[in-house]
């Protein structure tokens, strides 16, 4: 009986890191974007062939009805970067699908919300058994769900707009999550015409206004935003003195307009 039950325990076990390691499969999103999503500006932005992904919405609409297949259960048994590139690749690829749903006439995503509700709070996600928006994937389920705590988040999860970090041309994995996440830090701080150093100015997106609280919890031994640009003075393009200067408190910061003009293709 022991020793059955030992059996049973051990297939279960198996069974479980089995599910964990092929936890789920982001093929189908990862080909869309290879095709359809193009870099510019050097390589630290990107714009989106909405065209093209209209053309391929079949193909879209397969992979959001796997992911909508995937139950609380099943994704509480991933670890926390598969969870997290699982609940990444959902909210792009579900804002994708969003603005098709009024392409080619959008000029913004801003034009899906109205006076009363922002196109984020619209519940039209089927996941985990529920009705979701894009905010409660953001919002809840990743950034005060309490299991991941890391602010490169905001360079990863797009908003459709030209302000928005750059959809990342490949989906996101558990395997490279870390990385991707570095790298699409690392973009977003090399872009120039979102985050610059004019003169005793330091001009940055809005969205380390939006989500500076994120920022300065502590992540890799960060505690203020100042931390945050010192850290990454390279690709912000900022020499020693620049450095110095943000350490006395010299340079005052601006936080920039966001630009919420659809991500197309030109």
């Amino acid at each position: 009986m022991i020793k059955r039950l030992l059996i049973i325990l051990l297939l279960s076990i198996t069974s479980l890191q089995a599910l964990a390691e092929n936890a789920f499969n982001h093929t189908q999103w990862d080909q869309l974007l290879k095709r359809h999503v193009i870099n510019i500006n050097h390589g630290v932005a990107t714009e989106v062939d909405y065209q093209g992904m209209a053309k391929e919405r079949a193909t879209l609409k397969v992979y959001l009805d796997k992911l909508s297949r995937v139950s609380q259960v099943t994704f509480d048994q991933w670890d926390k970067s598969q969870q997290l590139a699982f609940l990444i690749n959902a909210y792009n690829a579900w804002t994708v699908e969003f603005i098709l749903t009024r392409y080619p006439d959008i000029k913004s995503i801003k034009d899906l919300g109205s006076f009363l509700r922002s196109p984020w709070s619209k519940t039209f996600i089927p996941l985990f058994g529920k009705m979701l928006s894009l905010d409660d994937i953001e919002q809840d389920l990743i950034r005060h769900s309490g299991r991941y705590n890391d602010p490169r988040i905001h360079f990863a999860v797009n908003c459709a707009s030209i302000g928005c970090p750059a959809l990342r041309a490949e989906a996101y994995s558990a395997a490279k999550l870390d990385e991707q996440l570095k790298d699409q830090t690392r973009l977003f701080l090399s872009d120039h015409r979102r985050n610059r150093l004019k003169k005793d100015e330091l001009q940055v997106s809005s969205i380390f206004k939006w989500y500076r609280e994120d920022f300065e919890k502590g992540w890799q031994g960060i505690h203020s935003i100042q931390e945050l640009f010192i850290q990454h003075a390279e690709e912000m393009g900022l020499n020693k003195a620049d450095v110095e200067n943000i350490q006395a408190g010299k340079i005052e910061f601006e936080f920039l307009d966001y630009n919420w003009l659809l991500n197309d293709k030109k």
